[in-house]
This record gives structure tokens, C-alpha cells and sequence, in this order.
């Protein structure tokens, strides 16, 4: 992988290896990989993936949380759902070194689908790392830092807004900030991100890094891309910073990233 996470071939080289997983996380990977074997026999499973710092190596113990993305032959049924969470709450029970667990629940007909090949596609072929069954990478095609990616991936920023602002309504307590503000930093420094793209002609999933790249193009809103990818790595309950994302450096992203790339394909 060269400097700016691209193959030879000009492509995005898969970012993450089960090689690179830091030693405190070994045992979390492996109780990982354990439960879910258990919990999802072959029948519904067919293969399950990490993603995120862990992977990448740069995960912070008793920071970082455990990522983890579930393909199944079929769509998500209840069951699955139910299954995956007392898996995160065991996994996050049991391992102090990670803050919190996230399982994702796909069906391979959606992550091979025409609608998700820019999307749901390219995270799982240069995002995801296997962790168990057949890797459907080998399935999908090589993607390279285009518009059309940036705009399948992150064009959909002002969709997300009224979502934001009804949850950041509800959030009562420092802990549903800091949930909130967590969530909302990594996407809204991602969309940032993915804005220069193209021009930068490269990729990255280092928040830091990211937000030092959007700076480039746009020095006057690198301030607050900073403080985005800062709570994004450690989440803030400060309700100034909620507003300060949802009402100020979103909108204007939002707006910025349709003019530059338009609007991402709407999903059933």
C-alpha cells in the first residue's frame, strides 16, 4: 500500500489485516470470533468481517470499540438481531479493553447488489477484513478515489441531518451526547473527507488525517473539522458541539457536497 492507500494499479488497497490487530485485541478477536461461530450456524451465516482500528492497527485499548459486519445468505431476520446483541453485550461485558461493541447485519444479495457496488460493495471489499467464511471481496471490483464514489458513499449528508437534530432533541444525559456526538464526528469527518477525495486522489480512514486533508482545499472550516475528528475519536457530551455539528458545519457540508458531487442514489 503506497502513501496515499492505494495499490500499484491506482486502486484502494484493503485497508485493514487480522496480522495488524494489536496485541491487547488478540483475545477480543478471537471471543469474537468464537461467539459468533456459535450464535450463527452455517445456514444463516455466510461470512463475518471486522473493520475499523482494530484491524487497522491503530486501535487505543479502552478507547477504541470492536467493529464487526455479518453477511448472511438471507435478509436479517429478528432472530439475527436479537443473537448479534447479546453477542455485543457479552463481547463488551467481558473485554474492558473496548468501548463498546457494533455488529452490523447484511444480506449478501445487498452487499452484491447493483444499488450497494459504491457503497455497502466498497466497504466491504476495502473497509472489512474476514474473519470467518468465503471473502466476498473476490466478488466485487477494484474501486479507485472517483466522484462516484464519494458520492455513493457520503452524498447523502443532508438526508442525515433531521435524523441528527431529532436525536440530539432527545439526548438527556452526558452519556446520550457523548453516544450521539461519537457517531455523528466520524461521519460528518468521513463526508469531509471524501469531499477531497477525488482531487487528493488517495484514501484514508484516519479521522486525523482526514480532517488535515479537507484543510487543504477548505482552511477556513478546518477548525471545526478538527473538533469533529477529535470527537469522533472521544466523544463530547458539550451540547455546543452537537449544534455546532449539526447546525453549522453540517449544513454547509451538506450543501458544499452536492454542488461538488450531487446527491447519492436513493435506497428503497
Amino acid at each position: 500500500m503506497g502513501e496515499r492507500g492505494l495499490d500499484r494499479d491506482g486502486t484502494i488497497a484493503r485497508e485493514g489485516a487480522l496480522d495488524r490487530v494489536p496485541a491487547a485485541f488478540v483475545p477480543v478477536v478471537d471471543a469474537a470470533r468464537a461467539h459468533i461461530t456459535e450464535a450463527f450456524d452455517g445456514t444463516r451465516l455466510h461470512s463475518a468481517y471486522l473493520y475499523g482500528s482494530i484491524p487497522r492497527g491503530t486501535a487505543t485499548p479502552g478507547v477504541s470499540d470492536l467493529d464487526l459486519q455479518l453477511a448472511l445468505h438471507d435478509e436479517p431476520t429478528d432472530a439475527d438481531r436479537a443473537d448479534a446483541t447479546a453477542i455485543e453485550a457479552e463481547l463488551d461485558r467481558d473485554f474492558p479493553q473496548i468501548d463498546g461493541v457494533g455488529i452490523l447485519l447484511t444480506s449478501t444479495r445487498a452487499l452484491l447488489s447493483d444499488v450497494e457496488r459504491y457503497d455497502g460493495g466498497f466497504f466491504l471489499a476495502c473497509l472489512c477484513t474476514r474473519l470467518l467464511g468465503p471473502d466476498l471481496a473476490e466478488r466485487l471490483p477494484r474501486y479507485r478515489p472517483t466522484t462516484l464514489l464519494a458520492r455513493e458513499t457520503n452524498g447523502d449528508l443532508a438526508r442525515m441531518l433531521p435524523r441528527w437534530r431529532a436525536k440530539a432533541a432527545e439526548a438527556t444525559t452526558d452519556a446520550d451526547r457523548r453516544a450521539l456526538s461519537r457517531g455523528i464526528g466520524r461521519r460528518v469527518v468521513r463526508t469531509g473527507f471524501t469531499l477531497v477525495m477525488p482531487r487528493w486522489g488517495g484514501w484514508t480512514s484516519d479521522l486525523g488525517q482526514s480532517a488535515e486533508l479537507f484543510g487543504r482545499y477548505y482552511p477556513e472550516r478546518v477548525e471545526q473539522m478538527r473538533v469533529a475528528a477529535s470527537t469522533g475519536r472521544a466523544p463530547s457530551p458539550d451540547p455546543a458541539v452537537l449544534n455546532m455539528l449539526i447546525d453549522d458545519l453540517g449544513p454547509w457540508l451538506a450543501a458544499e457536497y452536492t454542488a461538488v458531487h450531487g446527491e447519492k442514489a436513493p435506497r428503497t
